[in-house]
């Protein structure tokens, strides 16, 4: 577990935008499962997520179109509903930062760690704004 000191502006990073934090399993599958769709986004300490991952998904959203939930949750805090979340990305393995949209609670759209690493956060915005463009 990381520090609630290290990891609390980080959160804030999306928090400040609107993105919900989820800290439960129910709360991950409410989440989910709610009418229309919502953005997962699996936050993280590590690098990626400073540089590309957070500002990426906060630049998605000045798009006409977007999710009708943001939520996030924080890997190697958040654990039990990081574990929820994982389970419904199914079949994507495990990583963090990552980001998933889902529709009436079904996974359409998925950014794993591999797509944001070494990516500018304006690449991971178009991605997720083409993805809201055709689910939202």
């Amino acid at each position: 577990m990381y520090p609630a000191e290290l990891v609390k502006p980080m959160r804030e990073d999306l928090t400040s935008v609107g993105f919900e934090e989820l800290f439960t399993a129910e709360a991950v599958e409410k989440a989910i499962n709610a009418e229309g769709t919502t953005l997962v986004v699996v936050n993280s300490v590590c690098g990626c997520a400073a540089a590309n991952a957070r500002p990426g998904a906060k630049m998605s959203l000045l798009n006409d179109k977007k999710p009708s939930n943001t939520v996030t949750v924080f890997a190697g805090v958040d654990t039990e509903a990081v574990n929820a979340a994982r389970g419904l990305m199914v079949p994507f393995p495990p990583s963090s930062p990552s980001m998933a949209l889902f529709k009436n609670g079904e996974l359409v759209h998925m950014i794993e760690r591999h797509h944001i690493e070494g990516r500018p956060a304006e690449m991971i915005a178009e991605n997720l704004k083409e993805a809201y463009n055709e689910f939202c």
